[in-house]
């Protein structure tokens, strides 16, 4: 699979309640109102954000994946509104061993309404609907029992804690790793009727 083709030719994506876009620097203020909370950057690799530099400088660096047709960072807004309410998306992709790892970030107003859930399980349906995907992980922090739901109402499997395996925020972190197949994928029933809509600049 080809990754300029899917991330060259992807426009945009709909599940039940949430659109997925590329962002753009009209995107500042709503990034740097959650990035700049340091409750929802605690469990997070990247720093708080401290000015809309920072927020503007990361706007830019996806941008340019986006022009690169490089794997990038999506918004995920609320069709009922229109609102920016996080980022979803693939941190890397290896075509060699068809695997993938999720991420996704949501505003603190946006906690525990299922949002997370449905957009890593938009992201999961993605990878192996277009991708070719035959594993996709996510990972968290061990203090992070949040997103550790988030990725088992998604269906994942638990595979382990790694002790001390990242250096974020200035300390050494254990983390979970939690990881879905495409065997699991295809014989989970939350996953049978699972609207995804994606919408592409051309046919693939």
């Amino acid at each position: 699979m080809d990754i300029q083709k899917i991330y060259g030719n992807w426009e945009g994506m709909k599940t039940s309640r949430l659109a997925f876009r590329k962002l753009s620097l009209d995107d500042k203020e709503a990034i740097f109102h959650y990035s700049s909370d340091p409750e929802v950057t605690k469990y997070v690799l990247y720093p708080t954000h401290q000015s809309f530099d920072d927020t503007l400088s990361f706007i830019n660096q996806t941008i340019t994946k986006y022009e690169k047709q490089e794997v990038s960072c999506w918004g995920v807004t609320l069709q009922s509104t229109h609102q920016l309410i996080g980022t979803a998306d693939f941190v890397w992709w290896s075509t060699d061993h068809r695997k993938a790892e999720a991420a996704y970030c949501f505003s603190k107003e946006y906690w525990n309404q299922g949002y997370a859930t449905e957009a890593l399980m938009g992201l999961i349906t993605f990878g192996f609907t277009y991708m070719d995907l035959n594993r996709v992980e996510t990972r968290c922090f061990e203090e992070n029992k949040a997103s550790a739901r988030v990725m088992q109402k998604a269906g994942m499997t638990h595979e382990g804690l790694l002790r001390e395996v990242l250096y974020a925020k200035n300390q050494f972190r254990n983390t979970h790793y939690y990881s879905i197949l495409k065997t699991d994928y295809l014989q989970n029933p939350l996953y049978k009727d699972f609207p995804l809509e994606v919408t592409w600049g051309n046919p693939l």
